[in-house]
């Protein structure tokens, strides 16, 4: 894949990697990446995950599409260190990229943005490394991290009120999986599940009128699953399109 000079404008970021975390995965997979066309270098905000904005700018437009790794949409949200493995161009560390789309390239695991894609490489070296097209990488998963975040509730601006609800969550912080969601049923004193709509989004066809009181199941390493309960977390008068705090960050 050829080099564009749109993605000259990317080289003068200024290039922050975050500490890596020892609580990762032991060991990095050997895989594939290359980049995606974008006029600012970020994300893009139609991607599969249904991030919407937050798909563009989430850790610095630092993200990237997947494949495998998307996982019918459990996988997105996820983060991973990606390090490209050729000599006298690459970073010893890499980079950190969120996951928020899915798509597939020549044989490869990662799509990147260009901002994402540039920080793989040494200062003054990303030209070189953008005319490879496709780089061989090594990666592995780790924690994602936002220190100044709580875990936030987008109601996904396809929602109707009161008739349909869908959401999203945004700013999910360390390595579980949100597996299910559900809602309680004041009228009928139980839970029910909300369904798997496409991506990170989850929805119900007529829900419980009032406040929602939500929980969500976390699934972690080895297996381990809990479940994560909000009351009052969304408004009974909720809008399509907002974002509720839950005052609740994941840590595992």
């Amino acid at each position: 894949m050829g080099f564009s000079l749109s993605h000259y404008s990317c080289f003068l970021c200024v290039i922050v990697l975050l500490p890596l975390l020892c609580k990762c995965q032991d060991t990095f997979t050997y895989s594939r990446a290359t980049y995606y066309g974008s006029p600012d270098c970020l994300g893009t905000p139609t991607g599969a995950c249904g991030f919407g904005e937050y798909g563009r700018n989430v850790n610095g437009g630092k993200v990237g599409a997947v494949s495998r790794l998307y996982r019918n949409g459990t996988g997105c949200g996820a983060c991973y260190q990606v390090r490209c493995k050729i000599p006298n161009l690459c970073t010893d560390d890499g980079m950190r990229v969120v996951v928020t789309d899915h798509g597939e390239g020549d044989h490869t695991d990662f799509i990147l943005s260009p901002r994402g894609f540039s920080m793989l490489a040494l200062p003054n070296m990303a030209a070189d490394l953008f005319a490879y097209g496709v780089v061989g990488i090594e990666y592995r998963r780790v924690p994602c991290q936002y220190p100044n975040s709580n875990l936030l509730f987008k109601v996904h601006e396809h929602s109707r009120f009161p008739d349909y609800l869908a959401i999203v969550m945004l700013y999910q912080a360390g390595l579980s999986d949100i597996t299910a969601v559900e809602i309680w049923q004041e009228d009928r004193q139980e839970w029910k599940g909300m369904r798997k709509s496409y991506g990170a989004v989850w929805d119900m066809a007529n829900p419980p009128k009032g406040g929602v009181n939500l929980r969500f199941q976390v699934s972690g390493r080895g297996g381990s699953q809990k479940w994560v309960l909000l009351w009052d977390l969304i408004p009974a008068d909720w809008k399509p399109g907002f974002s509720y705090d839950s005052a609740f960050q994941l840590d595992d």
